[in-house]
């Protein structure tokens, strides 16, 4: 049996002829980037995440780039950034010429540690950039708490996050501004790259809006210098069309999940994911905790079971942050981690003989 870690064609079938004809309505009307899709579906994110304003933008990481830009983050600045995440994260950061400082990880839920966070503060801090990884949003209260100490922005990374909540709060919710990715992997993905900004200040909404076209509020009159971070229309139908599905797919996530979990209970080389009480995990990953990882994934890719390491390497011990002088034993909560975690696939389309499958092997592995 095979086990894919993600099933674009299964999940594209149902809604094909939809998309087809969102698609061939932006071609028919000729507005193909910022056209009334992008409208719509700032609109919908503006409800979905009960804030005041969205922002479509070109992809994730141009989310991140564009609030980083907008709220005059650069040169001589400094915003704590987990070491445990994508690189997008902390690439923003040097990208506008601004100093990534490290914090770890909680060790259950793999989100940035607050109290990390609060002893990462010095005078030249301006943001804090906590990922919402995997699908679990970060302990926001207390992170609010520090922002709010020390006056500093939150730049939510909730690219991972789509529909997970936080004390009954959607992420996007809680931050100066919150970045989701469509990236065609995301729980909700475009059909290609595509991103969104959320933001409770409608000024500075504005102001992202601006920046998203070369800081311009009026027709070849630039206020400052942003960059060409536009959505492109198609995408926003697209995303129109399947935002309507999110809801079965999360839910088909977490039942995913809860299987797993029941299959998994009596493993006890792996410490299965961990929902926080109070969140809603929307599980854009699945992430084991595994002992003799690596021999793991390779009995599982020999026995048809997908997976994927998410992250192998931490962002302060990559080659392209040495000016940072980061070294081995800095960050021990996501050194760890690195070295333990496995996803074990949990798209939508997964058959609950598929997940048999996978969490069987597991079990067999752990036996021999």
């Amino acid at each position: 049996m095979q086990v894919p870690g993600i099933d674009l064609k299964g999940q594209l079938a149902p809604v094909r002829d939809e998309l087809v004809a969102a698609v061939t309505a932006v071609i028919d009307s000729n507005q193909y980037c910022n056209g009334p899709a992008v409208r719509d579906l700032e609109k919908l994110f503006t409800d979905m995440c009960r804030c005041k304003a969205a922002v479509g933008v070109s992809n994730g990481t141009d989310a991140l780039i564009v609030s980083l830009i907008a709220l005059g983050v650069g040169p001589g600045d400094e915003v704590i950034v987990p070491p445990f995440t994508f690189f997008a994260t902390a690439g923003a950061v040097w990208r506008v010429g601004a100093r990534p400082v490290f914090a770890d990880i909680l060790p259950d839920t793999f989100n940035i540690d607050p109290a990390k966070v609060a002893a990462a503060v010095t005078p030249k801090t301006r943001a804090i950039m906590p990922v919402h990884l995997y699908g679990q949003v970060a302990d926001m209260d207390e992170l609010l708490a520090v922002a709010g100490r020390h006056k500093l922005s939150v730049i939510e990374d909730a690219a991972q996050a789509v529909g997970a909540t936080y004390k009954g709060r959607p992420a996007g919710a809680f931050g100066t501004t919150g970045c989701f990715s469509f990236y065609p992997t995301k729980n909700l993905s475009a059909i290609g790259e595509a991103g969104l900004i959320t933001t409770q200040d409608e000024a500075l909404a504005a102001r992202l809006a601006a920046t998203r076209n070369h800081g311009m509020n009026r027709q070849y009159f630039h206020d400052w210098v942003g960059g060409n971070f536009r959505m492109d229309t198609i995408q926003a139908a697209a995303l129109l069309v399947k935002a309507r599905r999110l809801t079965d797919w999360t839910n088909r996530r977490r039942a995913n999940a809860a299987l797993y979990n029941r299959l998994l209970e009596g493993c006890k080389q792996i410490v299965r994911p961990v929902e926080r009480q109070g969140n809603f995990h929307v599980y854009h990953q699945y992430v084991i905790r595994a002992q003799k990882r690596d021999q793991l994934q390779a009995f599982l890719k020999e026995n048809g079971v997908a997976s994927g390491i998410y992250y192998p390497l931490g962002l302060h011990l990559q080659d392209c942050f040495k000016p940072l002088g980061g070294k081995n034993g800095d960050f021990p909560v996501s050194e760890q981690a690195t070295r333990e975690v496995l996803a074990l696939p949990i798209h939508p389309e997964l058959t609950d003989p598929q997940i048999q499958h996978a969490a069987e092997k597991i079990v067999e592995f752990y036996k021999a």
